[in-house]
């Protein structure tokens, strides 16, 4: 079981780990385009960077870190990153062995296991990250950039017969999507009976659901072992066979 969680905009800084080397990640097939990718992103001019990544003068000690993004120490990727949704999981207090089945999707690495030693850094999905060998040209996409070089290395992991739950968010899903996975929907149950998509608390309830499931003695292989772990921790999950959802998408209902 591979849960794969989304990145968040805050990250925590400092570390005790060494600067970034990027050949120590998980899924080194992924190491050439996160070279290009962060040697491209450390090359921005702070104020050029804030325009690029969209942020504003507050962040300026974002943009300023990534020019040191292979000098500034390193933390693991499931603590570097911080928010809602990690709140919610609280990765200080899961079991060890808990850690082997969390990674994370992000712009910049692509995927990284929990455990991976990251540095603090600044970088969306939705970024177009200008190339400094051809700065005239339009450009790329961080979709274009990553290509299909995600999808390939997750579906290795599906045909190892390891089973993926996609808990990312959209644009960080269109870096590499992966047919097959399980996904969630967290729905809330309104006074009339009818429901709606939870969406300020949805990253609060996908982090409980991670936590459950990374944490469970025995993991699942299927959806319906899934639901069974969900359950047992006092979720309410509906099947997507049950509720009409595309294939995979199983309902959270809060």
């Amino acid at each position: 079981m591979f849960i794969i969680l989304p990145p968040s905009e805050t990250k925590s800084t400092g570390g005790e780990g060494a600067p970034l080397d990027l050949e120590s990640l998980s899924f080194p097939a992924l190491t050439e385009i996160r070279q290009d990718i962060a040697a491209d992103l450390s090359a921005l001019e702070p104020r050029e960077a804030l325009g690029v990544l969209g942020i504003s003068d507050k962040l300026l000690p974002s943009a300023e870190a990534n020019q040191q993004l292979f000098a500034n120490p390193t933390t693991p990727a499931l603590y570097r990153y911080t928010g809602v949704l990690y709140d919610a999981l609280e990765p200080a207090s899961l079991p060890s062995a808990a850690l082997e089945h969390l990674a994370v999707g992000s712009a910049l690495f692509g995927v990284v296991r929990a455990g991976d030693l990251i540095p603090h850094y600044r970088l969306s999905g939705s970024t177009k990250l200008p190339r400094r060998a051809h700065p005239a040209k339009a450009a790329p996409t961080m979709k274009k950039r990553w290509g299909k070089a995600i999808t390939a290395e997750l579906k290795k992991l599906q045909e190892d017969g390891e089973l993926i739950i996609d808990l990312r968010s959209g644009a960080y899903k269109q870096l590499g999507p992966v047919p097959g996975a399980l996904t969630l929907r967290v729905e809330s149950v309104q006074p009339d009976g009818s429901r709606k998509v939870v969406s300020h608390f949805n990253k609060h309830y996908k982090g409980l659901a991670a936590r459950a499931l990374a944490s469970a003695q025995q993991p699942a292989s299927d959806a319906e072992g899934v639901a069974e772990l969900l359950d047992q921790a006092g979720f309410t999950v509906e099947l997507p066979e049950t509720t009409g959802r595309p294939a995979g998408e199983m309902t959270l209902v809060v």
